[in-house]
Parts: C-alpha cells; structure tokens; sequence
C-alpha cells in the first residue's frame, strides 16, 4: 500500500471517535440532543485503521525491554531499577479493544470481523503476558466488575479464537487495513504464526511432545493457511510521517532518554555479530540499572553512546515489525529440538538466524559463526538440550520488541542477565510481571483483591505468571 493511501486511512481512523458512536465511553443521556443527521452506524474501516495505527506500540514500548535489558535508561531511571509496575490495564479494554469488538459486533462485513479477533487475540496475548490473570472471558460484555480468568483459561482461548478466524475467513473485502492492505492469505499467516508463538510459550507448562502445547504448535505450523516463513510474509506496521511518525522517531525526537544497553550490545559483540550495526546506533553500549547521577555523568563523557536502532532504521516514515520469519523458524527449531516435531532443528535454527540477519539488511553469517560457543549445538536434537543457543538466537530476533524479548527471558532464562546494580525494589531482582493498577482495585474490588489473595507470592513484581511457574 503506497503511503498516500495510508496516511488517508489513519486519517480517517483518527476521525472515528468523532463520526462513529462506537468510539463513544459517555453514559447514554437519552436522545435530546440527537442529531438526526448524523451517523449511528460504526465506520468498521476507520475503526480498524484506527487500532491498527496504534497497535505497534506494543512491540515497541519500553518497559519490557528495559527489563530484559535490550535498553538502559539514560536519564529518569526509575523503571531499570525495577520500581513498581502498578500499571492500569482499563485503558486497553476502553480503547483499541472496545473499537474492534464494535467491529466484530456490527457483523458488516465477515473478514473484518475475523481480523479483529486475531488483533484481539494479540492485544490480549501481551496482556496475559504482562499480568497474568486478566478479564478475558467476561471482559467487553457490558460487565463493569468482570472476573480475572486465569492465565490458563486466557491462553487456551486466545488459541482457540485465532484457530476459529483463520478457518472462518472467506473472500469479503478487508478495507482499512494498513498492516497487510486486506489480504486475506497474509492474516492467515500471521494468525496462524501467533498460534504457533503462543503455543511454544507454554513450553514449561506442557513439555511433552504429545501435550497440549505441542499439539497446539502442530496444527498451526501444518494450517492450510501457512506461517510466516520468509521475511516478505513480516507482519509490520508501516508509517507515513508527518503527523503519522515512527514511534522508534518520536523516541528521540526532542529526547534522549534511552540506548541500547552494554549487555546486549555486548552479547551481539561476543558473537562477531554484524546485526549490531543495524539494531544500534553505535557499539558503545550503555550501562544498565544505574542511578541517574551516575547515567548523566556517563553520557555527558560518552556522546557516541548507542541509541535504538541505527538512525536510517528510525526516520518518521519507518515502520515497527511485530511478528517475523525469523521468529517463527527459531521457534520450529526449539520445537524440533524437543522432540515436537520432526522438522530438522538445525536446519530450522540456520534459517532463523539467516532470516534475521536478512530481516536488518545485513549480509548473512559466515559458516564459523554457527560453530563458535553458545551458537552450535551441543548435543543431538530431540532432547531439548539446545535450548541455549536457539533461545539466545530467538532473544536477539526479537529485537527491539521489549514484551517479546521480556517473556522470552522469562520462559527460558536465556541469556542469563545480572539485575541492576542500583536496583530499588526489596527484592533486587528483575520483575517478573506488572502489578494491578490502582484503577482495578477502585473499580473492581472485591473481584481484584480476590486474585491477588489466590495468587501465589500475591500481586507483587516478584510472582511469577502461570506459564512462567
């Protein structure tokens, strides 16, 4: 889709909240002051370029990231050094959330539909990641104190609702669509990937090859609808400019308050690894978990300090990539090396890591690259005793999706990451989740307090989600 064409439809997506009562959160006053004139059907088109517009700052927001240290904070470091992340989810149930569930709801057009539930299942799939027990079953009902389902019940939903749009897509238009320009066989894919990543994500839950995790990631890598397995197929967000910018452009624009961090640059600098030239603006990595007396004193002596992305990566028309080829054939390859599948794990890994590579615009690897220490493998498929290799490989081509790179630390271990040096919180190490916020426990009380008190370590940053226990 050419960027004319784009930046008419965010335009049109930001005029949804006035033209359609879809957008609307005011209690209803009765029908005074109606205007007969205007509108009181949904525009779905808007509604859908509306979210899908803001629904790259989920692969591009910080905070994950700076707790799986692909970034450090060089000026207000109070989230590096792991203060509380009491943060309020109501505003993603009363906006991106709320908007395609209209969508869904009006039931205009099928396709448009099944869209939103796969971008529905990926609002909630970061979510669940970010909290663990969230509203889901009862959420976007009407009901002003839904319950908390548990992580469990959220996952398997969250499967079974993109498994159910991939096979109920059929050939009405998709309009309003500035992520695959309404092309049905791509948002197949990119369901059918996100089933298969949600999948593998349970791996500590169900680690047997004949588990639900396993079965789950089988039926959507052999889906007739296919998988993201080359980088044409990269599910991104691509952006205009002008008022339509880049988030990885506003990031510095007028700021410079984060870089990517020493120990990633280090673990790519360790590997030889030519990607750096592009994920970063130089190799001066900057420290992590520091005071801010001590940050401003570093970078006021080191202006070459590397910020996010190389500067050619980040203009105002740039883009944010949320799935990739390269995600999805490392996760076949750590799938094959656990005996999931029968797929040959070191093929798969090698494609992953070339797919990467290409992904940034650099040359592929040499041959040494994949026989050097914590690359190769160690021990024969089937086992599951490559998980290193293939989860640092996989931590790295997540870059710089915080959230993903985040849950992937979480679920693995790797890479093996020293909390912050200045770190504030009782107990000095890297949070595991986000707290409930404030606004939950005014608005739903008893329903919150109850899910804390069930919640094994309560509703700290130090518990552990289901999938992660």
């Amino acid at each position: 889709m050419k960027h004319l064409n784009i930046k008419k439809l965010m335009a049109v997506g930001a005029m949804a909240c006035v033209i359609a009562t879809s957008c609307s959160k005011l209690e209803d006053f009765g029908s005074t002051n109606d205007n007969p004139n205007a509108t009181t059907t949904p525009i779905i088109s808007a509604l859908l370029t509306n979210v899908e517009s803001g629904i790259a700052g989920y692969a591009s927001q910080t905070r994950g990231g700076l707790y799986c240290q692909f970034f450090s904070e060089t000026q207000y470091t109070d989230v590096s050094l792991y203060s509380l992340p009491q943060i309020n989810m109501d505003g993603e149930y009363a906006g991106s959330l709320y908007d395609l569930q209209n969508i869904i709801n009006t039931k205009q057009v099928n396709n448009m539909s099944q869209v939103s539930r796969i971008l529905k299942s990926y609002i909630f799939w970061t979510m669940t990641d970010r909290f663990g027990d969230i509203p889901y079953t009862e959420a976007l009902s009407g009901n002003p104190t839904p319950k908390y389902d548990d992580q469990k019940v959220v996952y398997e939903g969250i499967i079974a609702e993109l498994k159910d749009a991939v096979a109920k897509m059929d050939g009405s238009p998709i309009s309003g669509d500035i992520i695959f320009n309404g092309d049905v066989p791509s948002w197949k894919r990119a369901a059918n990937s996100m089933r298969l990543l949600a999948a593998l994500r349970l791996s500590k839950k169900f680690p047997s090859a004949s588990g639900y995790a396993a079965t789950e990631f089988k039926a959507a890598l052999a889906d007739a609808g296919g998988i993201i397995d080359n980088n044409s197929f990269n599910m991104i967000v691509r952006y205009p400019g002008g008022i339509f910018r880049s988030p990885w452009f506003a990031m510095y624009d007028g700021r410079r308050d984060f870089g990517t961090s020493a120990p990633f640059v280090s673990l790519l600098g360790g590997f030889g690894d030519s990607r750096v030239t592009a994920m970063a603006s130089s190799t001066v990595g900057v420290p992590y978990g520091r005071v801010r007396a001590f940050m401003e004193a570093w970078t006021g002596a080191n202006a070459n300090w590397a910020r996010i992305l190389n500067p050619a990566l980040r203009n105002e028309n740039g883009s944010v990539t949320m799935i990739t080829a390269a995600q999805v054939l490392l996760a076949r390859a750590e799938a094959a090396d656990r005996g999931w599948t029968t797929e040959n794990a070191s093929t798969m890994f090698q494609n992953g890591v070339n797919a990467s590579f290409a992904q940034w615009g650099v040359a592929a690897p040499s041959a040494s690259y994949f026989t050097q220490a914590d690359v190769a493998f160690t021990a024969a498929p089937g086992t599951g005793a490559n998980l290193k290799p293939i989860a640092l490989q996989r931590y790295i081509a997540t870059y710089p999706d915080g959230l993903q790179g985040w849950s992937e630390w979480r679920r693995t271990g790797f890479p093996v990451l020293t909390p912050a040096v200045d770190a504030t919180n009782s107990s000095k190490q890297i949070p595991r989740r986000y707290t409930y916020g404030s606004n939950e426990y005014g608005t739903n009380p008893d329903v919150v307090k109850a899910k804390a008190a069930a919640m094994p370590g309560g509703d700290t940053q130090d518990a552990k989600v289901w999938w992660d226990q």
